[in-house]
Order: C-alpha cells, then structure tokens, then sequence
C-alpha cells in the first residue's frame, strides 16, 4: 500500500479518512464530526505537545512511559519532536492547523535499533481520542513504513495491565515475548520478514 493511498478503516470503526497532498498524510473524519490531521511530526510541534502534556492523566503517561513523569520538558520535547529521517519515523494526530498552532491528540513513532533491522514502537492516545480506533491506524502506518524500509520485526513493551494495548497488538498478528528481567512488562513484536507469513 502506498501512503498516498486511503487507508481502509477497521470494520468497527466508523473513521471516514482521506489522503492529503503531502506524503504520509490523512484527513481523518470521527464518528462525531470532529476532523484530525494524520501526518507526520514536525519541529513545531514541540511546544504544543508540551502544553498538551499536563491534560493527560498519570495513568495515561504511565501506561505510555511504563513510569511515572511529572513534566514534558523542552529537551523531551525536542527529542520528540527532532528526528532522524533515515532510523526513525513518527505521526501525530491534530487539530487541521499548520505545526506550531494544532493541539495533539495523538503520537506514535518507530525508532530502528542501532546496527539491526528491528525497530521499537510508541504510541499514545490522549483519552479525549481513545475508543475510536485511532491506536489501530497508527499502528498500521507505523507498520506499512517499517514494511517499506525492509524491517525484520517491530516490536513495544507493554504493561501487563493495558490490556487495550495488548488486544489490539494480538489483533494485528504481534506474538507476546516473556521479558524475565522485567516483571510487569510484555514485549509484543510483529515478524515482517516475508517468510513469516508463509
């Protein structure tokens, strides 16, 4: 699938999506009428992801962080915000405005370990989003760039607990791995190598 291409919503969703002009980008309609940009971060986007920060709730941050922290700083933000084209990859959903001016609402993004094929995901859905199959079209982005770039597996540690998190992976075909030096924490990795799905 190109990423020019519109993306088939899931049979449960009602997310009416539209391809934009620009690479990797989506205009994406909710079921009540709100409309969010999908494309890809920018530079400006750090400070309204800062100010956005402080409406997520603790458990929101300690299911995406895996651990309690008290404030996005600017150097946070900027790490977020300031890619490497070439071993990463990240989107965020927001208001229909230019970066620097549109709130986010959601973040996901995929770093490429160093010296392998398999790269790490993240992702999170502030809870004014959540329930509308948004963690799902991200994940599926996520996973058509890693396609395109010829990744072996990606792969995120969940806690045990986010079982949202968990269902939609185990949807998506990701297989569960036992991680013994960390209890509480589950990794989920999806094999994108062609023979896997033979």
């Amino acid at each position: 699938m190109s990423h020019r291409e519109s993306i088939p919503p899931h049979p449960a969703s009602s997310l009416r999506i539209s391809p934009l002009s620009e690479p990797w980008s989506h205009r994406v309609q909710l079921d009540d009428g709100r409309v969010l940009w999908l494309r890809p971060i920018a530079p400006a986007d750090a400070e309204p992801i800062r100010q956005v920060f402080p409406l997520l709730s603790s458990e929101e941050i300690r299911l995406r962080f895996l651990h309690p922290i008290k404030e996005m700083t600017s150097q946070m933000a900027q790490r977020l915000t300031h890619i490497d084209p070439l071993s990463q990859f990240a989107l965020v959903l927001a208001e229909p405005l230019p970066p620097g001016e549109a709130l986010v609402g959601a973040v996901a993004r995929l770093a490429i370990d160093a010296d392998t094929r398999h790269a790490e995901f993240a992702i999170l859905v502030s809870r004014f989003l959540a329930g509308r199959g948004l963690g799902r079209l991200l994940m599926k982005r996520l996973v058509v760039w890693a396609r395109q770039h010829a990744l072996d597996s990606i792969y995120g540690d969940v806690l045990d607990e986010n079982l949202p998190m968990l269902s939609l992976a185990e949807t998506l075909g990701f297989r569960r791995e036992h991680l013994a030096d960390e209890p509480g924490l589950v990794r989920v990795r999806l094999d994108l190598r062609p023979e896997a799905g033979r």
